[in-house]
């Protein structure tokens, strides 16, 4: 009889000699799993031949690089225009969601755009993040001779001159088209580099569609390609090699001999790469489709992934928290199963309808997208631990004022909203600006969430050009964009220039808004004004007369005030004459602007004498006037340690009248006019003003 205690130490010895056995069989598996593969082979080096299915892919690939730690990661892109910057925006958020390395990013642009995104990036203060632009019209003549059909034009052309284009010194880059959105770090597509050969110079994922096997119609003659070709939206490239093996030449060539028989390019860059490569296929490193899912209308992405039960975002990632939102898992291995990825790296919403494109599990990836689209853009100002970089310009004077800061102080709120630095895109819409002329006016003003009302009516009173400022949340801008584009008023102006300043701090920085409204005004004169006050229909024309008769463009200094009314009345038919205004002043239906809240307020404009005079006529300041005035464009900032309401504009016409030889004139005709109820909470009664303790210090303000 064996002692008691022995069946159980056996059973222990014979598990443990089970597992040690498993253990072995999955090491060697690992071992066999982690040896590279001999040398010639598609997923790693040499010529890529077609697998059985026809795809360029490594469809299994070798393990997932670990990101280099801190390493500086080169990303380029190309972006022309106002939609195309918007798309930047959320590429770029997309990737400092998920990065834990410092960002170099090269961005080729044009004028437009070179103006949004260098605001943007100077305001948005992002750590670690470094900026370079290149002026995309200087490049322009090295690839205008090629005829494109693609609707991005010359700019869909010029990653081909990338490497002559980006600094001589930088050897690898990370290409990418505006409309992709990462869905993991993209330090781990910067390691793939590692897996390329002494050969390889640039890294792609094969087109994920047939167009060019060349069977979609009849008489369908794409670009030579290898197999189903490659998708550029992508792109590895080894700057370095690339130089060295005499890339300029090379795709000049090639498009010149393909363009002997072929009309134009159909997909710009993107033909002529193909054509490269199947010259000289030993040049392309294949990448893991997951690394470029394409959503066009005929994709074939979905290789990629599996079907739409495993395309959801990880519940425990994704900008709400966690490591972030891991798309769906790859489809079985057409080879031998070794690993695949297990989840869709980057989207590419290549298809010009973009988020409308037909696909049957796009709702999943549009999901994805839409989270970085209204991602507070505040919140990835974040520091990267354990990777020193310096900062941001102008960072360190920030912090260590916000460091004095007193919590305890009655104006501590106030204190620490002035030292607020407001994220700032400009012209967030497409604009065109009018041509110049010596008297025109730009009307400026800003505005919230709550005022988008008054918008058409104000488009419709005022047939000038406008610069207005909105404070909005990221997600409040998406709502404003869709306002827009779905206002058949609003849609059809091109000369109104949209600013969006980003929310962020609990008061509202009332004059830091106009002075960006301002800033951007095109125009020699301006019209400082409110959302809610609509001009007379004949304004704008009147204010160009007078501007041109008074000689104000001479030398001569004068401010033009524009006199108020308002109405208490919802429904109000607007006068089209002075007679008209004074019959309803009389009437009761019309009054001067809060004559019965605050009266020092426009009590200079002196309306009596208005109501009689044919021609501008000398206003003397006195405290505590505040009226809508036309100045010239250079006149002085409002005070932006205003914040809140209460005697901005106050301060601002204090400063205006202390300018040397500035005059404050009244326009005799029109006015205009303050809709009702629409500027409840932004016109305060003396008893609502804010006490002298809660405005900003110092208490008088700066004469210059």
């Amino acid at each position: 009889m064996l002692p008691r205690g022995r069946p159980r130490a056996l059973g222990a010895a014979a598990l443990l000699l089970l597992l040690l056995l498993i253990g072995f069989l999955l090491f060697r598996g690992d071992l066999d799993y982690e040896r590279p593969r001999p040398r010639g082979t598609a997923a790693f080096d040499g010529d890529p031949p077609a697998d059985p299915g026809g795809r360029n892919g490594s469809d299994c690939t070798p393990p997932r690089p670990r990101p280099p730690k801190c390493e500086l990661l080169q990303v380029a892109i190309v972006c022309a225009g106002h939609n195309s910057s918007r798309d930047v925006i959320t590429l770029v958020k997309s990737m400092l969601f998920y990065r834990k390395n410092p960002l170099h990013l090269h961005l080729v642009t044009d004028a437009v755009a070179r103006n949004i995104l260098e605001t943007l990036f100077h305001t948005w203060m992002v750590p670690a993040v470094r900026i370079s632009f290149y002026n995309a019209d200087e490049l322009k003549p090295q690839v205008s001779w090629i005829p494109n059909k693609h609707y991005s034009g010359l700019y869909g052309l010029m990653k081909l001159v990338l490497p002559s284009a980006l600094p001589p010194d930088l050897a690898r880059v990370i290409v990418l088209d505006t409309d992709v959105t990462f869905a993991s770090n993209i330090a781990e597509l910067w390691a793939l580099f590692a897996h390329f050969s002494d050969k390889q110079v640039i890294g792609l994922v094969e087109n994920q569609s047939d167009w060019y096997l060349g069977n979609l119609w009849r008489n369908h003659r794409p670009w030579p390609a290898l197999g189903r070709g490659f998708n550029t939206g992508v792109i590895l490239l080894r700057l370095d090699r690339l130089r060295r093996a005499g890339w300029e030449q090379m795709w000049k060539l090639t498009a010149t001999r393909e363009l002997l028989t072929l009309p134009a390019t159909s997909l710009a860059d993107q033909d002529i790469f193909n054509a490269i490569i199947k010259e000289h296929p030993w040049l392309v490193r294949p990448l893991p489709c997951v690394w470029n899912v394409q959503l066009s209308d005929h994709t074939l992405a979905e290789r990629c992934y599996s079907e739409a039960s495993d395309l959801k975002v990880n519940g425990a990632g994704g900008p709400s928290g966690g490591d972030g939102p891991r798309m769906g898992t790859p489809a079985p291995c057409s080879h031998p199963p070794r690993r695949c990825p297990p989840w869709s790296q980057v989207i590419h919403w290549n298809s010009p309808k973009k988020l409308r494109v037909k696909n049957k599990h796009v709702e999943s990836f549009r999901n994805l997208y839409l989270t970085f689209l209204e991602y507070d853009g505040n919140l990835l100002r974040r520091e990267l631990f354990g990777c020193p970089r310096p900062p941001p310009p102008g960072a360190e004077q920030l912090q260590r004022a916000l460091a004095q800061l007193d919590e305890e102080d009655a104006c501590f709120e106030f204190r620490r909203q002035q030292l607020t630095v407001h994220r700032v895109h400009i012209t967030f819409l497409p604009h065109k600006p009018p041509p110049p002329q010596p008297h025109d006016v730009t009307l400026v003003a800003q505005l919230s969430m709550d005022r988008l009302q008054m918008l058409e009516a104000l488009c419709r009173h005022w047939p000038g050009p406008m610069s207005l400022a909105l404070y909005l949340t990221d997600a409040e801008a998406q709502q404003f964009l869709r306002f827009v584009e779905t206002s058949v008023v609003l849609s059809a102006r091109q000369d109104v220039a949209y600013h969006v300043v980003y929310r962020e701090g609990p008061l509202y920085p009332i004059n830091q808004l106009r002075n960006v409204a301002l800033a951007q005004a095109l125009t020699p004169y301006v019209f400082l004004s409110d959302i809610d006050f609509l001009p007379a229909y004949s304004l704008y024309d009147y204010l160009r007369a007078s501007i041109k008769q008074l000689e104000l463009g001479s030398g001569r200094k004068a401010a033009l005030v524009v006199p108020a009314f308002e109405t208490l009345h919802y429904r109000f038919s607007f006068p089209s004459s002075k007679a008209e205004l004074l019959a309803l002043l009389d009437a009761g239906s019309l009054h001067t602007f809060r004559y019965h809240e605050w009266p020092r307020g426009h009590a200079p404009t002196d309306y009596a004498r208005w109501r009689e005079a044919q021609a501008p006529y000398h206003v003397q300041w006195a405290a505590d006037y505040e009226p809508y005035v036309v100045v010239p464009r250079d006149c002085p900032r409002y005070d932006p340690r205003f914040v809140g309401f209460g005697w901005n504009k106050v301060a601002h016409v204090v400063e205006l009248d202390a300018q040397p030889r500035q005059r404050l004139s009244a326009c005799p005709t029109p006015p205009g006019i303050r809709a009702a109820g629409a500027a409840r909470g932004l016109h305060h009664p003396p008893a609502a003003r804010p006490k002298p303790g809660h405005l900003p210090l110092p208490l008088q303000p700066h004469l210059s």
